[in-house]
């Protein structure tokens, strides 16, 4: 049974996260990407869902599960739940990273600065910070204060980023550990397939994002090697925030699920340096298609 303490915290976070995204009334809220986006269990995340329900924020469908019922900017940022504060730590997480993306955080800041623009205590306002230091996208100076990084804001280094994971893709491709994962293989047919015929235009940006990186670690997840995934989550985890702020154009996902689609044939027909080399050009692709003017 989840924990009712949880409760209010993770439904602050979902309203957070939907409103972050610009999530649009009728939109699928799937349990297993809100789970793993929180890294909590089902539980809670059903459990939130419920009392969301009871408000009117979302509405429930007999065997499909949780939908907006209304935009994410007309939700009011209120208390989720009873008089407890919205202090999720994923909720302070979006947050923190929205704030540099706008500008409205300076390169440097002290965290009793932070403290008291979030309303935080330190032990809290330090754990989201150490989260985000190990992400890769803000380091600790001498004494109290913070840098910010430019993973988040230079566009140069976003591009960077897609070339590192166009050769980190590639050569895990090629590895001789490298073994097709025939389960992994079929379920990415099936996410791609339904993205391709129908899902570009009604899934959610975090949907869409879930499909394609689920996609991509899926492959590299098939090197058996430890260090090649674990690079592509750290990226991965710094390119959501990034994305989600750049205005989805829907009109490509059908071309660039075939890529996908075409990825996992010539890896069961047994042509895996051709593959290679494809991924290598899908993935530069998508980056200069996707950079942002930041």
């Amino acid at each position: 049974m989840a924990r009712n303490s949880l409760s209010p915290q993770i439904s602050t976070s979902i309203i957070e996260f939907v409103k972050s995204n610009g999530m649009r009334k009728g939109e699928h809220l799937p349990l297993q990407m809100l789970a793993d986006t929180f890294r909590v269990s089902r539980a809670p995340i059903m459990s939130a869902l419920r009392k969301l329900e009871e408000r009117g924020i979302v509405r429930a469908e007999p065997n499909r599960g949780y939908f907006l019922g209304m935009d994410g900017n007309e939700i009011e940022v209120a208390k989720a739940d009873g008089d407890e504060r919205p202090d999720g730590d994923e909720a302070v997480y979006f947050k923190i990273a929205e704030d540099r993306l706008s500008g409205a955080l300076p390169e440097r800041v002290s965290e009793n600065e932070l403290m008291r623009i979030y309303d935080l205590p330190r032990t809290k306002l330090l754990k989201v910070l150490h989260r985000i230091a190990d992400e890769g996208w803000i380091e600790r100076l001498p004494g109290n204060g913070w840098s910010f990084r430019q993973t988040l804001t230079s566009r140069q280094s976003y591009e960077e980023g897609y070339v590192f994971r166009a050769v980190i893709e590639q050569q895990a491709m090629l590895l001789p550990t490298f073994e097709p994962d025939e389960e992994g293989f079929r379920k990415a047919r099936e996410t791609q397939t339904a993205l391709r015929d129908g899902g570009y235009e009604t899934w959610s940006r975090a949907e869409i994002f879930k499909a394609n990186n689920d996609f991509h670690e899926m492959l590299v997840a098939c090197s058996k090697n430890e260090f090649f995934l674990d690079s592509l989550k750290r990226i991965n985890r710094l390119r959501r925030l990034v994305e989600y702020h750049i205005t989805i154009d829907r009109s490509r996902l059908p071309r660039q699920t075939a890529e996908h689609l075409h990825i996992l044939d010539m890896l069961e027909s047994d042509r895996r340096s051709e593959a290679a080399a494809f991924l290598y050009t899908h993935i530069m692709g998508a980056g200069r298609i996707k950079a942002p003017k930041v």
